[in-house]
This record gives C-alpha cells, structure tokens and sequence, in this order.
C-alpha cells in the first residue's frame, strides 16, 4: 500500500490536545470489506504490524439503551455476553451499520475510540496492556495512530476486560 499524503485528523488533533504520543500511519485505500476482521488484518500486514497490536473500534447498545464503546485485536471476534458484563449491562448488541455514523461521527472502517460525537464508555481487551504500543484508527480510512496503551486508556477513562470469544 502506498503512503497517503499525510493530513491531520480530529483523533490526532485530539491526542495532541491532550498530550498523549502517537505516530501516524498512513495508507491506500484497498479494495475490500472495509470494517471486516479480514481487512483490519490486511491493513494490519500491509503496514508491517502486528495485527494482534492493531484494535478495531466496535460501538454498542446496551438493553438499557446506553451506548459502549468496545476495541478488540483485529482478528478477533467480540463477544457479547463477555462486552455486557464489562459494561454492567443484560445484553449488548452491535449497532446496526446504518446507525455507526449517527452514533459515532465516524465511517464503518474509520471508526476510533477518540473523538466520537459523545464520550460514552469505553472498554479495550485486556491485552492491550501487553504491549507497548498499540493501533487504533486516526478516524478515517487510510490513517491509524500508534499510542502507547496506558496513556490512551487514561485518556479515556476507558477500562480492560476480556472481551473476545
């Protein structure tokens, strides 16, 4: 994949504003499912990652209508049952793909846990923490930002649990 020109997002912008490091990665569009396990792992592999260090930002809603933000490895799978007991709900269901932007401000594909339209909480698989830096999307298609954990789950206010089936 061939590097994009590099343009400031509102997830850098933000990460900026508050100090947190990152790198940004820039990359082309492919042709893809775009927001599939199987493209976050192929961009993963394009930008020479890991794509067990590089997290997708998945957003749900709760049986009691409120809102979770939950980021997992790429190539895994987000359980239900395990994201409702992290969020202290009876159930938790994937927002529908029409309701992503609504929700979020963001894409499916460029979905990030920073910068969305409200602050809702927001949970980051326990292994996160095992490395020392980790991906997340820069808030489009085309750009991910590597931060260290610790600082970004601060940041956030966001907690751990093992989310994945």
């Amino acid at each position: 994949m061939a590097k994009k020109k590099e343009e400031k997002t509102n997830v850098m912008r933000i990460l900026d504003q508050k100090k947190v490091p990152y790198t940004a990665h820039f990359y082309e569009e492919s042709q893809g499912p775009q927001g599939t396990r199987e493209y976050g792992v192929h961009v993963a592999l394009a930008l020479g990652q890991d794509p067990r260090r590089a997290f997708k930002t998945l957003a749900a809603k709760g049986a009691s209508g409120g809102y979770y933000v939950f980021d997992i490895p790429t190539p895994d799978t987000l359980d239900l049952k395990k994201a409702a007991k992290a969020a202290g709900e009876k159930s938790v269901e994937l927002l529908a793909v029409k309701d992503i932007t609504a929700v979020t401000g963001y894409v499916r594909g460029g979905c990030s846990p920073v910068g969305m339209k409200k602050p809702y909480p927001v949970f980051f698989h326990e292994t996160a923490l095992d490395y020392e830096t980790i991906y997340i999307s820069a808030g489009k298609i085309g750009v991910q930002a590597e931060v260290e954990p610790g600082a970004l789950l601060a940041m956030l206010g966001a907690g751990t649990a093992d989310l994945v089936t």
